[in-house]
């Protein structure tokens, strides 16, 4: 049975949901706008007896989570652009050891050291990889605080289960906003053995070693074909996203986390004015829901989509992908901090219908 609902900051919301989900272990460096995550985590790791250091810059505390991830700890980091930049390598490095934990991503506007307002421009960052090498990072991308509370957990679940990074990349102004969340009086932890975690040898005639390195060619061409069998699995299995009004939608619109509620508005919007408008919503970035979007893609209602974004065009590459030319596919967006109007959107629906694509 859930509690009743609490007003909480996005951000703070993050740390009370990983604290829930069995997370004792938090490595951060401060960066606006994602800072009251790590407040929160430094006033409760002490009195739950957690583990919380302020390290001395991002590479240190994404090393930190590497080791204690590698112990079988649950463990995460937070931070926004810049500092999400510099843990790349620590990243890279957890991938390759197959190692779960979670990384918390306030996307601030870029490039650079840009602006504190909110972005989604690390859209490429989080799904292609970011680091070097062959490799993927489950990435979810909440809408509200409500969601940042599940989806938080969901994340530390998800890494157990497959032994890899889950990011929670949100933007500054869903870090920022204030909402009531009902918090579960129960989480849905999934309690996953851990054979393969460096604790010493307990009692066994061998001690596990964590690496990412493999000297021999053939055995690392063996472990990165591993890797993307695994990551084929989840592009099958954890897809995650929200579809509404496809079945007599004219143009559909594809849009997540703050822009995808501005849409919601749009659609009631346009729906007043005859426009009949959809929206496919990804939730989870990686694995992206290209499926449903080429079966939409198909319905002969559907004449056009139209992709928005805090960015100058990132997701629409994957978007188009999905699409595969079936359908013309716009793109909106704005940037430095700017959040797009719904009447900005709308007069974009307007121009498609008006420019002979709808």
């Amino acid at each position: 049975m859930a509690q009743k609902r609490v007003l909480m900051k996005g951000n703070e919301v993050i740390a009370e949901a990983a604290i829930r989900a069995g997370c004792r272990n938090y490595f951060g460096y401060p960066i606006t706008p994602q800072t009251e995550v790590m407040h929160y985590m430094a006033k409760k790791m002490v009195q739950i007896g957690g583990n919380f250091v302020q390290a001395e810059s991002e590479v240190s505390a994404i090393n930190m989570v590497y080791g204690a991830a590698a112990a079988g700890a649950r463990a995460m980091t937070s931070s926004s652009s810049p500092g999400i930049s510099l843990k790349q390598e620590g990243i890279s490095y957890i991938a390759g050891a197959e190692l779960p934990a979670v990384v918390v991503n306030i996307v601030r506007a870029g490039p650079g050291l840009g602006g504190i307002l909110p972005a989604q421009s690390d859209y490429f960052q989080a799904v292609k990889g970011g680091g070097h090498g062959d490799y993927r990072n489950i990435v979810i991308a909440p809408a509200s605080v409500q969601e940042l509370y599940e989806m938080t957990v969901e994340a530390f679940n998800l890494a157990d289960k497959y032994r890899m990074l889950a990011m929670i990349m949100g933007d500054g102004t869903l870090g920022q906003m204030m909402e009531p969340v009902a918090f579960r009086d129960e989480e849905p932890i999934e309690k996953i053995e851990k054979p393969w975690a460096a604790v010493g040898r307990g009692g066994r005639d061998f001690h596990n070693t964590v690496t990412s390195i493999y000297i021999d060619p053939d055995d690392l061409e063996a472990k990165n074909k591993e890797l993307s069998e695994k990551y084929a699995y989840i592009q099958e299995n954890e897809v995650r996203y929200e579809e509404i009004g496809t079945d007599d939608a004219e143009v559909v619109l594809v849009a997540y986390s703050t822009c995808s509620r501005i849409c919601k508005n749009v659609i009631k919007q346009a729906a007043e004015m005859g426009i009949k408008v959809g929206m496919i919503r990804p939730i989870t970035l990686w694995p992206f829901p290209s499926k449903i979007i080429s079966e939409v893609a198909d319905k002969p209602n559907v004449k056009a989509f139209l992709d928005v974004e805090l960015s100058q065009g990132q997701m629409v590459e994957d978007v188009r992908l999905a699409v595969l030319g079936k359908k013309p596919v716009h793109f909106y967006g704005r940037n430095g901090g700017n959040l797009p109007t719904q009447k900005e959107i709308l007069d974009e629906i307007i121009k498609i219908r008006e420019g002979g694509n709808v």
